[in-house]
């Protein structure tokens, strides 16, 4: 990872961790976090959620200690939703204390571990906003987009995350890495009516609105669903990678999804020690299960369980 020397032109790379509450943001930061470190990368975790207590990893800047949602619900009787949005308001007006706890860790890879209130990336303008002041600090980030892979398993949720995705795309404005989330609990909420590459790729959502007719409540809304998925494939912009936390190449595949959307170059150093983590576990920690990529976990999954209903026929 290069970067060009002195405090005002040092390129900084990272991640802000986006996605709607339950996604899988904090685990995602923590395995993330010590995947990254274990690839020889100095990593720096940011805490962007005044809600998150308890935080299960290291935490470098914590905006927790500038303001927190309790405090503010307390202080100013408000609700969650408007406490959130107020405290992500407060955090753009005070972006000098945000801009001094960062320059004490310059020659680092950042991982922003962002609040999941979807408004804060649909409509609302302060995350926005410190995005870009973000930009303008010289830092070069990729916004991962978690969205839990058990949408999959109903059409009618999943095309709404299409298009919560979409929006989100359009409003945040930076480069932008999908990511079915929970790969490894997908089996636990029944069969896809398609194959895995149907809902990474978004393929033909034709076929998705045929299922949902099938349905008597959708069945009348078929037309807005229509017009829904036109939206959707007339972008051509959303697409996802999946995600297990636990599987090691699982892990790559984001990584270096992410890296190739915000530019960091991925170096010798860290290629010679993911060689060396790809043949050995890297810790007890972060034990890696099956090495089988999460289509194939899935496919191997499913041939099971026919054989296993086969066999009590």
């Amino acid at each position: 990872m290069s970067a060009h020397k002195g405090e005002n032109n040092f390129l900084r790379f990272g991640q802000v961790v986006i996605g709607p509450p339950g996604s899988g943001k904090t685990t995602y930061c923590k395995a993330m976090q010590e995947f990254l470190t274990h690839l020889g990368r100095k990593v720096v975790v940011v805490n962007m959620d005044p809600a998150n207590d308890g935080l299960p990893y290291s935490c470098a800047v914590d905006i927790s200690e500038l303001v927190t949602l309790d405090d503010v619900m307390d202080g100013l009787k408000l609700g969650p939703n408007g406490g959130l949005l107020y405290c992500m308001e407060y955090v753009e007006a005070n972006l000098d204390w945000l801009e001094n706890k960062l320059k004490e860790h310059l020659d680092c890879y950042f991982l922003f571990d962002c609040p999941g209130q979807v408004e804060l990336y649909t409509h609302q303008n302060s995350v926005k906003n410190i995005f870009l002041q973000l930009g303008k600090w010289n830092f070069r980030l990729t916004c991962v987009h978690l969205v839990d892979s058990h949408y999959c398993a109903d059409p009618a949720k999943f095309i709404s995350v299409l298009c919560t995705s979409l929006s989100t795309m359009l409003h945040v404005e930076l480069p932008h890495v999908n990511i079915l989330s929970k790969m490894d609990l997908i089996e636990q909420y029944g069969k896809l009516a398609f194959n895995l590459d149907f809902y990474t790729e978004v393929m033909d959502l034709t076929y998705l609105l045929d299922h949902l007719a099938a349905d008597p409540f959708f069945k009348k809304f078929r037309h807005l669903n229509e017009k829904l998925a036109e939206v959707i494939q007339d972008y051509s912009l959303v697409s996802f990678v999946s995600l297990n936390v636990q599987d090691k190449e699982s892990m790559m595949r984001v990584l270096r999804a992410v890296d190739k959307a915000n530019g960091c170059c991925f170096g010798d150093l860290e290629e010679r020690n993911l060689q060396a983590m790809m043949s050995s576990a890297i810790g007890a920690d972060f034990q890696f299960g099956s090495t089988l990529g999460v289509q194939e976990q899935y496919l191997e999954t499913t041939r099971k369980t026919v054989e296993e209903e086969l066999m009590d026929l």
